[in-house]
């Protein structure tokens, strides 16, 4: 915790002070262009990926950057799409992979999560991905599942609203830890999307 309170104060006496007219229309102003949607590794960080300034990007964070499809029941990533879509009227959507991905791994390597029953059961939000993927390996996975993943955001009524009057555009990446690279995926075919 030191280590957090002595970041707290260089953030307070250093990085505040040159920023304050920023954190001032913050304070009153909430306008991201983006929805960012990553993985919780800790390895992960979007606004330094992206470079991105505070109050640019509405994130979104998971293991396994998963995204489960739209059912009518209380969940807070629902709601937290909804929000960044239908509120604050984000114009893209990222969902994010990356190499290394304990979730992934796991997956690919069939890995025995006996004794996290928590985690077994959220990462059947990727069954679809598995089931998709051809080629072998952690990295096959990786990318299968953002596209996996982009096509359950289609299933929330508040994206399928936005791609239909083309207020929102959805973006796949994979992300390498090791070399800082990004890679842009294409889309699969998307489903169509549930009635609004």
């Amino acid at each position: 915790m030191r280590h957090l309170a002595r970041g707290i104060g260089r953030f307070q006496q250093e990085v505040f002070p040159a920023k304050s007219g920023a954190f001032a229309h913050l304070a009153t102003h909430h306008a991201p262009h983006t929805l960012f949607i990553g993985c919780s590794d800790a390895r992960v960080v979007p606004e330094l990926i992206t470079q991105s300034d505070p109050g640019e990007l509405f994130v979104i964070r998971t293991a396994g950057n998963l995204v489960p499809a739209y059912a009518p029941r209380p969940d807070g990533i629902a709601a937290s799409i909804e929000y960044a879509v239908a509120a604050l009227g984000v114009r893209d959507i990222v969902v994010c992979g990356h190499s290394a991905c304990g979730a992934m791994t796991a997956l690919a390597e069939g890995h025995d999560l006996g004794t996290m029953p928590t985690t077994a059961d959220w990462l059947r939000h990727a069954d679809a991905a598995r089931a998709r993927t051809t080629a072998p390996g952690v990295d096959a996975l990786v990318r299968s599942n953002v596209r996996a993943q982009l096509a359950n955001l289609v299933t929330h009524p508040s994206v399928a609203r936005a791609l239909e009057q083309g207020a929102v555009g959805l973006h796949g990446w994979s992300y390498d830890i090791g070399s800082g690279r990004v890679e842009e995926l294409t889309p699969t075919a998307q489903p169509a999307a549930s009635p609004v």
